[in-house]
């Protein structure tokens, strides 16, 4: 990362460049926003843009990253309320459910990138790819908990429940599609403990 000149702190300029980007590039499209665009509307120059992205693609893996960091802190401030690990699931799903109902969503930022990107050897592709891997792995891992046993398929149930979500939220009325979502959520719970408890029974 590239530093500014005081304390270590990041630049200020870097800042504003990736803040204009993420707004951008999530609102209207990758492909679709140029670098002079970004360059006009955090106010430097090309040659700052350049200092710290050499490139659009740099600037591109820049924002997932900060999109990435939220969601990783969404994730934390769920799991460190002190709650069961099947509250832990409702709290981010209601996370989930609030981002949706926010004023300017447009779905997910990182299916929408990955649309932009299918050729799955490009680093924005493969970037897409390890924060799903890491979001999986989160709600395996949750999911393990409330019972003790295999979680794999409940979490992929999960994630297609809030990929479904992500998608219908900025088409149709996302108030609907939350409580829609939400009680999916509830259904899979009920169901991914009933079938741990069977398993522990048969054993």
């Amino acid at each position: 990362m590239v530093r500014g000149e005081s304390e270590g702190r990041p630049s200020e300029a870097r800042a504003r460049l990736l803040d204009t980007a993420t707004r951008v590039f999530y609102a209207e499209g990758i492909h679709s926003v140029g670098i002079d665009r970004i360059v006009a509307e955090a106010q430097v120059t090309r040659a700052t843009l350049y200092r710290h992205f050499p490139g659009k693609e740099d600037l591109v893996l820049a924002y997932l990253n900060q999109v990435d960091q939220a969601m990783r802190a969404q994730a934390d401030r769920a799991a460190d309320g002190g709650l069961s690990a099947a509250d832990t699931i409702r709290a981010l799903s209601e996370s989930i459910a609030q981002g949706i109902q926010s004023p300017g969503f447009r779905g997910c930022a990182f299916l929408n990138a990955v649309a932009e990107y299918p050729d799955p050897d490009h680093p924005v592709h493969l970037a897409v790819l390890a924060h799903r891997q890491w979001f999986l792995d989160t709600v395996t891992e949750l999911l393990a908990r409330i019972q003790e046993a295999p979680a794999e398929d409940a979490a992929r149930h999960f994630v297609m429940l809030r990929d479904g979500a992500m998608a219908a939220g900025c088409l149709f009325d996302p108030t609907l599609v939350c409580d829609t979502f939400l009680r999916g959520v509830e259904g899979l719970l009920r169901v991914h403990a009933a079938s741990a408890s069977a398993e522990s029974a048969n054993a």
